[in-house]
């Protein structure tokens, strides 16, 4: 059997296409058919460790969202940027060193017969393959090495949605515009528009819907209304900086926003939290607009540690890091993080770059051209201060990185020792207790974790993925028109 594919197109990026995909992938699957999501390529610094090494992370979820174990087929080519002119290349799931150093537009041919081969495959293994695209499909400048848009959907079959974001302006140019460029056996492959992020009364749109649909004959088959709190994690890096929460604010945590940011959808769950609220930073006076009232800083992961220490030091946040972890404050590196905390980057294989740390963990980071990899369990051991609550709870994650951190071997002489929070130089706490730092990935995500740092009484459960999943599904079964999702899967 040859699954059915519904493929999710987008006038830009940043219009909907991960969350809509999402979506179906739950609403197909609770159709009781097997459901798989697939993204040919993605360029994300936010990855997950899966069955045969990493994937984005909205595959991943994705595929959680279909019921289904993710797999690197599901995402064969990810691209993980590291500077504005250069990503490291990850090919079905590993660092591929070749294609990395292949100019962009040379790489299509060489990886398109891998997309194909693990397309086919989720094909043969499934009911329905949810694919998305990236970017628009009418980029022209691109379309001669599409490997990601059209020429996936013509490989498929696909009944291709087109989403736009409405709340940027111009909704209907950008839906006809895009049909537009696009030769006319791709246009046969569109099935409906899809209007994302509407705000008002959705009547007040005639009779554009119609005019549109005239012009090129494609019908708007869902006007969804904007919805902020939908609970999945932000796809590309385009983080929501509104700070809310739910209820009164009981809790403040700041995240540094640098460049390079990675994995940045492990901190979706602090966002569900009733009466979290979540703050991005990039500069010493938004962190000083937050202080006296903030609770914890948090320096996330980093897919170029040097660069983004570099970048720190240049916004006058490394003093005001360590400003404020002087005065008591609970400061957390995660993974990148954990080794800006530290002494010292050292890196004699060129992988990422030599620099001093901030000084806040007596550790000293080697970087090593093997990267690890994998899904860890590890159990803390005595954890001091804020950090307390973590003692000797076991948590699950992942780690993605290239550093291996060690105690400081000068300073352990001098007396100022790193206290081991995790065996296997997992995690560190400093000497007063305010500073932690972990090579884990996804603390924030393991439930006793979150209990243990944030519902200690039992007092504020926090909702779980598969209620955010079902959640989606039903809001697109309440607003696509009545039975659009399931023509889809009609053959055209």
């Amino acid at each position: 059997m040859t699954a059915r594919c519904v493929m999710v197109l987008g006038t830009t990026s940043g219009a909907g296409k991960s969350w809509l995909t999402t979506a179906l992938c739950r609403h197909y699957a609770r159709q009781g058919l097997k459901v798989a999501p697939f993204k040919a390529q993605n360029m994300s610094n936010n990855a997950r460790v899966v069955a045969g090494g990493e994937i984005g992370s909205a595959q991943y979820f994705q595929a959680l969202a279909a019921r289904a174990v993710p797999d690197v087929r599901m995402n064969p080519l990810l691209l993980k940027p590291e500077r504005d002119t250069h990503s490291q290349v990850v090919l079905l799931g590993q660092v591929d060193a070749a294609l990395t150093a292949m100019p962009w537009r040379e790489r299509s041919n060489r990886v398109w017969p891998h997309i194909t081969d693990a397309l086919d495959a989720l094909m043969a293994d499934n009911d329905v393959v949810v694919i998305e695209g990236a970017g628009s499909p009418a980029e022209i400048n691109l379309s001669a090495s599409d490997i990601v848009n059209m020429r996936v959907a013509q490989h498929a079959g696909a009944a291709c949605l087109l989403v736009t974001d409405i709340d940027r302006g111009g909704a209907f140019a950008h839906l006809y515009g895009t049909w537009a460029l696009l030769p006319e056996t791709d246009r046969a492959l569109i099935r409906g528009f899809v209007l994302n992020k509407f705000r008002g009364d959705a009547s007040l749109l005639a009779p554009a819907p119609q005019m549109l649909q005239d012009l090129t004959g494609i019908p708007t088959v869902a006007t969804l209304p904007m919805w902020w709190q939908h609970g999945l994690p932000e796809e590309d890096g385009i983080f929501d900086d509104r700070s809310v929460a739910t209820g009164a604010v009981r809790q403040t945590i700041a995240v540094i926003a640098y460049p390079r940011i990675s994995n940045l959808d492990e901190f979706q769950p602090l966002k569900n939290i009733p009466g979290v609220r979540l703050q991005w930073v990039r500069s010493p006076v938004e962190l000083a607009g937050l202080n006296p009232g903030l609770d914890w800083l948090i320096l996330p992961g980093s897919k170029h540690t040097s660069g983004d220490l570099a970048w720190l030091r240049a916004q006058g946040l490394d003093a005001a890091v360590s400003a404020f972890a002087g005065q008591g404050g609970a400061v957390l590196g995660i993974c990148g993080g954990l080794q800006m905390l530290g002494e010292a980057l050292i890196d004699p294989h060129g992988i990422d770059g030599n620099a001093p740390g901030l000084g806040l963990l007596p550790l000293v980071t080697v970087f090593e051209v093997d990267k690890t990899v994998r899904h860890t369990q590890a159990t803390f051991g005595r954890v001091h201060g804020p950090w307390a609550g973590l003692s000797g709870v076991s948590v699950r994650g992942y780690e993605i990185h290239h550093g291996q951190t060690q105690q400081h071997a000068g300073l352990a002489q001098a007396g100022e020792v790193a206290q081991p929070a995790m065996p296997g130089g997992l995690a560190w706490q400093s000497p007063a207790g305010n500073v932690l730092g972990l090579y884990l990935h996804g603390l924030f995500e393991d439930p006793a974790a979150l209990q243990a740092l944030f519902d200690p009484q039992g007092e504020r459960p926090v909702p779980t993925l598969d209620a955010v999943f079902d959640g989606l599904a039903d809001y697109i079964e309440q607003h696509f028109e009545p039975g659009v999702l399931a023509q889809l899967l009609i053959p055209h």
